[in-house]
Formats: C-alpha cells, structure tokens, sequence
C-alpha cells in the first residue's frame, strides 16, 4: 500500500509534533528536493510563505535549511496569503511553492501545501512520489556543500506584486466607490493587503481581526466563524462583510442585513455574471459533492452544467481543468476563480461578487434571492469508519425507501480522525429521519 503524507489539502496537523516537527520539515524539503532534481536534472528555485501563527518561524527556517542543504535556491515571502504564494510561484518562474498554513485550524496547528511551477495543487502523482522519499528515510543531511549550498533571500515588494495582480482582477470601467464593506481578516496573513485592495479601488472600509499576535489566528473570527462580521455588518449600516479564513484562500460573505452568503451562492453569482458578461469559456462549473443540490438545479436552469467532485481544492482544480470550467469551488467557501488564479482566492473572489452588485446595482442580500438551497444536515462520527460501515450506511438509507429528492454523503476527513455525515432533501422531516437511522454509527 502506497503510503501519503499528503492528506485532503497538504500536510496538517499539532505544531512541534507528529509531522510538524522542524526535522520532519527538513526530511520534507529533502524529499521534496530529490524528488523534483530528478524531475528538472537541476537545482531548484523555491518560494516559502507562511500566515501569522507563531509555529511559521520554526518550521519556515526547517524547510529553509532543507532546501538550501541540497543547493536549492529560497525566497521568502513573510506573512502572506495562500494564493499569493501559487501566483509568485508561477510568476517569479519558480519551481515550487510552499506556504506554511494550517487554513481555518486554531494557531496550535500547523501544516505545509505545496504548488507546481504553475501555481497549481501538486497532483496524486506528485505528492506520492514526495512521500516515498521522504518515508524511506532520506535523512536530514542534504547533498550539498561548500560552493554548491542554496541561497535565501527575502522579496521585498511582495505586497505590492499581489494588491496589483488582485485589482487586475476587477473590472477597469468600474470603481467600489460609494460600497461600504467590512473585513474579517481572521488576524491571519491577508490582514494588512485585503483592506488596501478594496480601497484602493475606491471602498470605504472596516477591518476588523487584524491584530495578530501568533495565537489569535481564526479565534471567534474569520470565513469559519463570521459571527464577529455580522454584528459589526449590521451595527455599522455596511453594504457587505467579507470574512476570509488564517491564510485567505476561503470567502463568506455577510448581506446588509447580517445573513451569511455560504461558497455555493458565491460560484452561483460570479457564474451568472460571468455567463452574462461572456466570461464563461464554456458552460461548465464545478462544485464538490458537499454542495447544495439546488446549485446543481440553478445552474442548469441558466444553461450551466455542473460537474460534482470530491471535497479538497485541489480535486476542484483538476476537474476544472478535465472539463474547462473557469469558476467552481466548495460550500465552505474555496472558490477558484480560475480566469484569474490557479487556486481559491478569497480577494479575487469577493471582486467578483461586488463587480456583479456595482453592475447590476444589487444589494449584496439579492445573492440569497438566487434560489433556496434544500436543507443539510451536518454531523461528525467520532471514529473513521472502514469501508464496510460507510456500505452500511448507505444500505440503511436505501432501507428507509427515499425518493430520489434526498441524498446522504459519508466520508473519512483529511484533517481528523472523525467521518463527516452530510444529509441533503427538499423535505426536512425526511432528511432528519435519515439522519437518525445514520447517527446509530
């Protein structure tokens, strides 16, 4: 059996423990190193980015020493969003890019995703050849020495690179001017270049979460806990709240009236003006099987088809490349607006969306008017349940005789040691007795 350090995105887990150890990271940029040597037959060049928590020092100068020690070439980037490090990586021509984030996890973890010469999620291939390495103990002594070591050094205008490449991002006829907007920045990586991207292009804005102190990362704050953004939303008179998560690759949006507008509402709208601005390279969006099923329905009843994929951005990315859609994402608010950016970009995202109300002239409340989603039902099963349990499962729902309008999703997370229920219908009533039969697991 092939074993993967890799789980649903990146490397992930407890800072200074289990593989998020500084001499597992230097084991990891060996790993990395062979691995991509083989491939090129040449030294590397490698960006490192990493968000706010205070394990990023440790574990940026382990991956640092690692690379440099088998005459790899670093740049570091300092505190900056996820989708900054894909877009410098493709930019600046650079052959790997890494940032060190744990995403939406409290500061106590950490982790390590990884993006190819083109700013894209390494693929399956990839991440397996990497573990193979680094499982048959390369050891932490790279191959270099003397003249042939690596080098580091730090960017300097690595702000200023990614606030233009965002605004390009947003259309030259229009201006935020007018658009009242507060920000929950998490106190994550994006909390000093997001608020300048929207007022350069003209918004009055609120920033609220932006003092980090390496602890405070998507604490009661943030896209995984907009509760803060609501209330400040409304008690502000704002037009909209954009909460992103630790490392700014996830969205939320919050209506004038406070309502949540979750990622599947999101693709749905930056679809619909793209279809009606001639944006869509072809009809096709993609949506995890998380997703709503009356995303599925509205999207065919503009003309769109969706396309259902595993949960994990990067199993986003490649199905939108297999079918050529140019938006898709995840409910939890991953959304890859792929004209622009080669993974989920919670600024670019949020463009998208104030572009489609200053054109139309909407409220950002009309998002919800869209459709109404079928009720879901989400619940943990505290232990990884074999494949035999998930047939089970499945066998019992099939039992209870439901139509065709009701559908459950069961599987293992990336990230913990838990199986995630998620249970969908247009009748809530049916959909909970579903969700009773299953929690007896």
């Amino acid at each position: 059996m092939l074993r993967n350090i890799f789980g649903t995105d990146g490397i992930r887990g407890l800072a200074n423990r289990g593989y998020i150890t500084p001499d597992n990271m230097i084991k990891l940029s060996i790993a990395i190193s062979r691995y991509y040597h083989k491939k090129y037959n040449r030294e590397l060049k490698i960006i490192i980015g990493k968000d706010t928590r205070i394990s990023c020092y440790m574990l940026e100068a382990s991956l640092t020493a690692g690379f440099t020690s088998c005459g790899d070439n670093v740049v570091l980037l300092g505190p900056m969003p996820t989708p900054s490090v894909s877009f410098l990586t493709k930019s600046m021509r650079a052959d790997v890019g890494v940032m060190i984030s744990a995403s939406h996890n409290p500061y106590h973890d950490n982790g390590i995703k990884l993006f190819n010469c083109d700013g894209f999620k390494l693929t399956n291939e990839d991440e397996i050849g990497i573990s193979s390495i680094f499982f048959d103990d390369c050891g932490v002594v790279g191959e270099a020495i003397n003249a042939n070591l690596g080098k580091v050094k730090r960017l300097e205008d690595v702000a200023g690179r990614y606030i233009e490449f965002c605004k390009n991002s947003f259309p030259r006829n229009m201006n935020l001017g007018g658009i009242r907007m507060v920000l929950d920045l998490a106190n994550g990586s994006a909390y000093k270049i997001a608020p300048q991207v929207f007022w350069e292009l003209g918004a009055e804005v609120m920033a609220i979460n932006v003092n980090p102190d390496g602890y405070n990362i998507n604490a009661s704050c943030g896209a995984t806990d907009p509760k803060s953004l609501q209330r400040t939303v409304v008690s502000k008179r704002a037009d909209i709240g954009i909460a992103l998560d630790g490392d700014g690759d996830r969205i939320i949006v919050v209506d004038e009236n406070g309502a949540i507008v979750d990622g599947d509402y999101i693709i749905a709208t930056i679809a619909t003006y793209w279809l009606n601005n001639g944006k869509l390279k072809t009809n096709n969006v993609v949506a995890t099987t998380m997703s709503n099923m009356q995303l599925y329905n509205y999207l065919e009843s503009i003309g769109l088809k969706m396309h259902w994929c595993d949960v994990g951005d990067k199993n986003v990315a490649a199905k939108m490349l297999d079918v050529g859609a140019v938006i898709g994402g995840e409910k939890s608010g991953h959304v890859i607006p792929i004209k622009y950016t080669s993974t989920g970009d919670g600024i670019i995202a949020a463009l998208q969306i104030l572009a489609y109300l200053v054109d139309g002239n909407k409220k950002a409340s009309d998002i919800s008017k869209i459709y109404k989603p079928y009720p879901q039902i989400f619940f943990n099963i505290h232990s990884v349940l074999s494949d035999d349990d998930l047939d089970k499962i499945r066998s019992c729902v099939e039992s209870l005789g439901i139509d065709g309008k009701h559908r459950i999703i069961a599987r293992r997370s990336g990230t913990e040691s838990v199986t995630r229920i998620m249970i969908e219908g247009e009748n809530l009533d049916i959909a909970e007795k579903i969700a009773q039969a299953v929690e007896v697991f």
